[in-house]
């Protein structure tokens, strides 16, 4: 008899989908924590050089993330996923997604993070969204945190169909590998 596998996954909150995305690529509630976050940019923020260009608006509108909202940058997540021991490889999307080995061990690629152009509010709203693709099993899930539950890829093309359209329409693919020493 087949064990089903249980899968993880957070619905999406304001503008909180980077903190969902990574708790659905760790499959775990509270792997990271909207504290944990805001620490991590903290952190970015006294490491900025640059920091003597801020404003008074910069209380609000910190430089890797909106204190009200949430809406995380990707140094929060590169830094985010380092620290958990995972290495973030952007991917060049003039390689194509052929490219990407999705058939391989799951000790190497521990899953896909894409950050995609939204429109929201009849087109008046446009920003980015974090979406986590993992594979669970044998079995590739889109696990954005906007749809209602995880959805199965039916396969490794379909998924890289999935990431074409995606880095055609402007997205960006990041790999989450397992760090090795």
């Amino acid at each position: 008899m087949e064990e089903e596998t249980k899968i993880y996954h957070e619905k999406q909150r304001l503008q909180f989908c980077l903190l969902h995305a990574l708790n659905n690529l760790f499959q775990e509630k509270d792997v990271f924590t909207r504290a944990d976050l805001n620490a991590i940019s903290d952190k970015l923020v006294l490491n900025d050089p640059s920091k003597e260009h801020w404003t008074p608006l910069s209380v609000v509108f910190k430089p890797h993330h909106n204190a009200i909202s949430g809406n995380y940058d990707v140094n929060v997540l590169i830094a985010a996923l380092e620290g958990k021991g995972k290495e973030v490889v952007w991917h060049d999307r003039r390689n194509g997604v052929s490219s990407i080995d999705l058939t391989g061990t799951e000790y190497a690629l521990m899953g896909i993070v894409l950050n995609i152009p939204v429109r929201r509010f009849s087109g008046l709203w446009r920003g980015r969204h974090w979406v986590t693709l993992r594979r669970l099993g044998d079995i590739w899930y889109n696990l954005d945190s906007d749809l209602i539950s995880p959805q199965p890829f039916k396969s490794s093309e379909e998924v890289k169909e999935f990431l074409d359209n995606i880095i055609s329409g402007g997205g960006e693919v990041l790999l989450v590998l397992h760090r090795t020493q």
